[in-house]
Formats: C-alpha cells, structure tokens, sequence
C-alpha cells in the first residue's frame, strides 16, 4: 500500500494546521499517511526482535553459546519489555506519541551498538536488554497515535494495518537480512538495522504529527453525532484495577499472552528448526521464517476488518471482537498441536505456518477488547498495562523452549514438545477467551456506558483530554 501524498501541515494559520479544521479528506488522508508511516516502523521493530533468530546457528557457533543460553538470550530484551511498558504508562497520557516514538526508534538503533563493537555474549545481552526497554512500549504508543486520526468505528482497519507490521516486516526483513548474514556476517545484519532506525528518526521529526480525536465529545463534534446514535458522554474515571479484573480483560490478554509466547518461539527458534532439523540452508530458513509471517499479516487485516464490519453493522462487540479473538486462538493453536503430529512434511508446515501466523493477529483484537473498558482518558495507560502483560509471553517462549530442546534426546523431539506446548496453551485459553469475554456485561459492571451511569453522572462527565494527553485505543 503506497503512502497517501503529504499534506502541506508546516505553514499557514493555526487553524489550517489543526486537524480538526481539515476537510474529511484531507483529515483522512493524513490518517493513513500517519499510518503507514506507523507500518513501517512496526515492521523494523519485529525486523529488529527476528534478527537474533536468523543469525542463530552462525552466532550460536561464533560466540560458542549452547542452546539453553541462547533461548535465555532471547528471553532478555522481554525482561526490560514489560518494565518499560509499566514505566511508560502514565507517560503515554501525558506527552505525544510524535516524541515518543521518536525516541523509541533511536534507542533501538543505539541498542544495536554493543553487539557491533563487542562481538560477546555478555554484549548480546546488553544489546538485547536495552532494545527491549525501547521496543516495550511501542504498540500502545503507536495505537495511539493513529486512533486519533479516526473514528471510533472506523479505526480498527487502519490500527489492524499498522499491527500486520509485526508479521509484514518478518516478510519484508527477514529473506533479506538472511541473505546480508549470508554474504556479509551477522553482525553487518544489526548494523543495518541500525542505520534503518536513524533514518527513519529524522523522517518523522518532520512528518510526524498528533490527531484531533482525543475525546469522544471532540470526535462527535468532528463528525456529528446521528439522529438514531445516542452521545455517549460518560467519561467517568475507573480504577485500574478494577478494569484489569474483569473478565473480558483478563480472558483476552491471556489469548493474547499465549499468543505473543508462540510467535516469539517461532522467531527465535524458527530458523534454528528449519536449519538444524529439515535440513535448510541459512538463507532458505530465513524465507521459510516469512511464510508464517505472511499468513500473519493476512490474519491480522483480515480478522480486525472482520471485527470492523461485525460492529459497523450493530453486532455487539462480545460478538465481534470476543468471539473472534476466541475462535481464532482456538484454531491456531489446534493447528499448531496438529502439525507436531502430523506424518507429511509437507501438511506439518501448513499447520505451523497457520498456527504460528494466526498468533499475532490476535493482538490487534485484544487491544481493541481493552479499549472498551476503560475511558478514553485512561486508554494510554489500560493499553500500556495490558501490552506489558501480554507481551510477558516473550519473557518465557524462548527460554522455556530453549531448555526443552536442549534437554531433548534429539533436537526433533525438543521443537515438538516447544511447539506442542505453545499450541496447547493457546488453544485453552482460545477456548476460555472465547466463553468468558463479554465487554457489554463488564463494560455496565464498570459505569462506562451511559445508561448504566447516574442522570447526574451522565449529565456532568465531561472528557478531560487534549491532543497531547490522550492515547487512542487499538
């Protein structure tokens, strides 16, 4: 998809380069201006996790590390991940996503530094743990950033768009830094992506701008509210907890979790497998990594276009969001125990391409589950929460797998148990998620919609948030 024609936002009066006094085109020409330019950046982000497993064999060999210290390796950049999503919370609700993001891409190019100079598993792990504290808060920022170029009801497209970038930039990356290991060494693949980060820092220092939909009495001015819709001007804060406790969070974050714990292995063992066990060259693992990937991305647009056009038409969210981020981790990871059983070689890479790619694409849904149950005050911060916690799933994937492989009496039998692990999890909590997510029960339990809200409480609430403050949901 090619990036819609800048607008000229840098001259004029304040008016012309307020959003929110643009023509709707001009409004939403923009939006998927921004979010292609979040595509990209999404995509260089997994470029940047999936680099360390396509340089795995020639590295493991280099360095002289076992199996076990590798998946521990892997597991690194995810322990400082979920800290800083944690860390970045309430910072999300107070500076703009343009800043943030923009220092989140030069910390991952300089995370890229100690590998480069010091070619030690003691600098991996430096350089791994500092990415992870730049990569962690990410998506909930980037989400962010482009659900205040649209509409409530027509954001999930454009965020499902830029979350495919988890999968595309496999697709787009990997066969090519498979093919710089290749020719160059390993560590020319870092450098690379390092030079990427930077150049794309200065390119959304001068593109970068907020959206005018920071609140829902902004977005109904904006747009106008329709005769038949009523305003729903409740904007009443909910304690966290209160929102991480309910049901449809926890059952859809889990999903999620289990999720994101799959397409880690996939990516950090992925290549290994093809090389060490089917017998692959390191460049032809590097695309075979990719078909997974490319399933992804069809999964991800496809389900949350899905998700948009169940809503659109009046489904209730349980419904369109719940019950399609349920079913679809059921059948991802039903695909995946089936292909550690499956006999063909052939079916058995179908099913992990279908079990592995279908796994990012619950994300985008979850975000969109957690969105609902918080105000859009609070969204920045619910988002970062639950992003930190699903993405805890990559603390464990690679160092758990790491050790059954390891441990296994051959290599064969330990990808088998990783992959019939990760499978079996994420299709019990598909099924749970699938049971217990229901955001129009959790949403009346909480006083978010109007009609559960008091006359008085309804008739005060005002939104509370400007373009700097409010992070979108996914």
């Amino acid at each position: 998809m090619s990036a819609p024609t800048l607008p000229d936002v840098t001259t004029g009066p304040a008016s012309a380069r307020d959003p929110r006094y643009w023509s709707a085109a001009k409004r939403n020409r923009y939006g998927w201006f921004i979010t292609v330019s979040l595509l990209f950046l999404m995509m260089l982000s997994w470029a940047d996790k999936a680099v360390l497993g396509i340089a795995a064999v020639p590295l493991m060999k280099d360095l002289g590390i076992t199996p076990e210290q590798f998946g521990l390796v892997g597991s690194a950049m995810f322990l400082t991940f979920g800290v800083a999503q944690i860390v970045a919370a309430p910072i999300a609700n107070k500076v703009s996503s343009k800043w943030i993001l923009l220092v989140l891409c030069l910390l991952w190019s300089i995370a890229q530094a100690p590998i480069l100079m010091f070619a030690s598993l003691p600098a991996l792990w430096a350089s791994r743990l500092l990415l992870g504290a730049g990569e962690g808060p990410l998506a909930p920022v980037l989400m962010h950033g482009i659900y205040k170029w649209f509409p409530e009801k027509k954001g999930a497209t454009p965020a499902a768009l830029a979350s495919s970038g988890v999968t595309l930039g496999i697709v787009a990356f990997a066969p090519v830094l498979a093919w710089v290991i290749g020719q160059f060494g390993w560590q020319t693949a870092f450098a690379l992506l390092a030079i990427v980060g930077l150049v794309w820092s200065v390119f959304w220092l001068i593109a970068g701008k907020e959206g005018p939909y920071t609140s829902r009495q902004v977005e109904q001015e904006i747009e106008g509210v329709p005769a038949d819709e009523k305003p729903v001007l409740v904007e009443n804060k909910v304690r966290y907890w209160r929102t991480i406790l309910s049901p449809s969070w926890i059952f859809a974050v889990l999903a999620s979790f289990f999720g994101y714990w799959t397409f880690t292995l996939a990516m950090s063992w992925g290549p290994a497998y093809f090389q060490n066990v089917l017998g692959f060259t390191g460049q032809q693992a590097g695309t075979m990594i990719a078909l997974p990937a490319a399933w992804g991305a069809i999964a991800t647009v496809g389900l949350s276009a899905l998700t948009q056009r169940l809503h659109l038409r009046g489904v209730p969210t349980r419904k369109a969001r719940g019950w399609v981020l349920g079913i679809s981790a059921t059948v991802a990871g039903a695909c995946l125990v089936g292909a550690t059983l499956a006999v063909s070689p052939v079916l058995s890479i179908a099913l992990m391409v279908v079990g592995f790619g279908t796994a990012p694409a619950l994300f985008a849904i979850t975000y969109l589950v957690v969105a609902e149950l918080t105000t859009i005050a609070q969204r920045g911060a619910n988002l970062s929460i639950a992003n930190a916690v699903l993405t805890s799933g990559g603390v464990f994937a690679p160092a758990v797998s790491g050790f059954l492989i390891g441990g296994a009496t051959t290599p064969a039998d330990g990808y088998k148990a990783a992959f019939a692990l990760a499978g079996g999890l994420m299709f019990t909590f598909g099924i749970l998620a699938l049971l217990f997510v229901n955001q129009q029960r959790d949403r009346r339990g909480l006083g978010l919609d109007a009609e559960s809200a008091s006359p008085e409480t309804a008739a005060s609430a005002e939104p509370k948030a400007d373009a700097a403050t409010v992070p979108a949901s996914v």
